[in-house]
């Protein structure tokens, strides 16, 4: 148990009925398992949301691109969150911005039944659907979006070997980009223009190191690079002229 941080065996004790139960919790996070998929849920910005090995644990970088959206615009009609995952993004936005039409999508059907268990969970109405990226959005909405918001995967295959246990046991659809890391922000920055009304935001969470090649993949948008809170390159931001 002492390998534990104190605080984390807190949370297993409170969760646990008796010893024998959290012994069996404690190999569990030992084993490398994310504590919040054995508690089962995650806090985010104003929501509780169920986590488990569907979907990435919501962290504090992906809460900051929360929180750097949310106050760069007012009163959106518009918003879609791509890689939605658990729903985070989708759903804090939509709590922030309750008469916004809220749009995600996930590659990962698994990811999207977590998503809608979040909706129904909070209480929020979103529009979910299963597919890449930009496909599954209504084309009513090309040119129309106030806000969009990213958190991609961005880790490069031959990072994957060198990741903490408890990250390799996320799913690797949404850590893992490519050979690079890079693909999937290229493929968002080569088409988000097209998707966003004049003023439109983009907020798109990026690994450490790319901030300068990530920001060169927004074509026909200027962006700038934001730091995280451990003064890391973590956020590419992008304003349609």
């Amino acid at each position: 148990m002492s390998q534990i941080p104190p605080h984390e065996l807190t949370r297993l004790e409170a969760i646990a009925d008796d010893t024998a139960e959290l012994e069996q919790l404690v190999a569990r996070r030992l084993d490398g398992e994310p504590l919040q998929y054995i508690e089962g849920s995650a806090a985010f910005g104003p929501l509780d949301l169920l986590v488990d090995e569907r979907v990435l644990v919501p962290r504090p970088e992906t809460e900051g691109l929360y929180e750097i959206a949310s106050k760069m615009v007012r009163n959106p009609e518009v918003i879609v969150d791509l890689c939605t995952g658990s729903g985070a993004l989708a759903l804090a936005l939509k709590r922030e911005f309750p008469t916004a039409a809220v749009f995600a999508t996930d590659i990962s059907e698994d990811a999207i039944e977590v998503a809608t268990e979040n909706k129904y969970r909070n209480r929020l109405d979103i529009y979910l659907a299963v597919g890449d990226l930009f496909d599954p959005l209504p084309a009513s909405l090309l040119g129309e979006v106030d806000l969009l918001v990213v958190n991609p995967p961005y880790i490069a295959e031959n990072e994957y070997d060198s990741l903490p246990e408890d990250v390799k046991r996320e799913p690797k659809v949404a850590t893992i980009a490519g050979p690079t890391g890079l693909e999937v922000i290229q493929a968002i920055g080569a088409s988000v223009s097209r998707w966003m009304r004049p003023g439109g935001v983009v907020v798109c969470e990026i690994g450490e190191t790319q901030g300068t090649s990530a920001a060169g993949s927004f074509l026909d948008l200027p962006t700038v690079v934001r730091k995280d809170l451990a003064d890391r390159d973590r956020y590419i931001v992008a304003v349609k002229p």
